[in-house]
């Protein structure tokens, strides 16, 4: 068991229809889907029988007010009404003020200083999940993007807030500096500023798969649509970026191409 103070610890899609969203991530990933058994209904995500991440119907009222389907991170934090305030400092804000989930813990969906949506997580005590699939693990998340407004003013509210630090920077040339960012000195993510094109701040979450080509295929079987890629990044790795069949942007890397 871990506490991973600051790390990202769970990954939600808010989706439109949880049946679709259901067979096309378990045709494009093979996730098993199975129910939480909440108050609430919520479905999770498992690799095997470890669950990597979970799925609820985006609220009637969140849709009147222009939300989306989309993906959702979790991080976690050993106070949540502490750190509530500390991110305030920092120009972030809230969306979905701080409640309690029994049995689970507080949550609070919060946005960075240049509103980028995630989540803030304090788990319940004695309830911390076992840790996860083991790294590279198909299914797994494997990286996590920042496409910020500005870069470097995205960077340094992470640091501030989390402490997180900077790893390596790689040119991508016309697409400007790609900042690597470590959390505890394991480099799980980066941090780019975005086209001019894209309306608002975001994270994008990359799901680990064995075949890269594979993938794709399966992306489109399944009623989905690549939207960039396939593109071969840094160490090897391909990473494409697609749309599900209800308009959540996800994420694949793996190998081949």
């Amino acid at each position: 068991m871990s506490t991973p103070e600051g790390k990202f610890v769970w990954y939600e899609l808010l989706t439109t229809d949880v049946a679709a969203a259901t067979e096309f991530y378990s045709a494009v990933i093979g996730w098993t889907v199975t129910e939480a058994g909440t108050s609430k209904p919520y479905h999770i995500f498992n690799v095997d029988e470890t669950g990597v991440g979970g799925m609820l119907t985006l609220p009637p009222e969140a849709l009147a007010q222009g939300a989306r389907p989309s993906w959702m991170g979790y991080i976690a934090v050993a106070d949540i009404d502490a750190d509530m305030d500390r991110l305030v400092s920092l120009g972030g804000g809230t969306y979905r003020a701080a409640e309690d989930m029994p049995g689970v813990g507080r949550f609070a969906v919060v946005h960075d200083a240049q509103k980028a949506p995630f989540v803030l997580f304090t788990p319940e005590p004695g309830t911390q999940r076992p840790d996860g699939v083991a790294p590279g693990t198909p299914g797994d998340i494997g990286w996590r993007e920042l496409q910020a407004a500005d870069r470097e003013a995205g960077f340094a509210f992470y640091a501030e807030m989390f402490g997180w630090t900077k790893a390596a920077e790689i040119d991508l040339g016309p697409g400007g500096l790609y900042q690597l960012f470590a959390i505890e000195d394991a480099t799980v993510g980066g941090m780019v500023t975005k086209m001019a094109a894209m309306p608002t701040a975001f994270w994008l979450y990359y799901i680990n798969v064995a075949d890269i080509t594979a993938a794709v295929d399966r992306v489109s079987a399944a009623g989905g649509h690549v939207v960039n890629g396939p593109h071969q990044v840094p160490g090897g790795n391909w990473i494409v970026h697609g749309l599900d069949p209800q308009g959540a942007l996800f994420a694949l890397v793996g190998p081949g191409a």
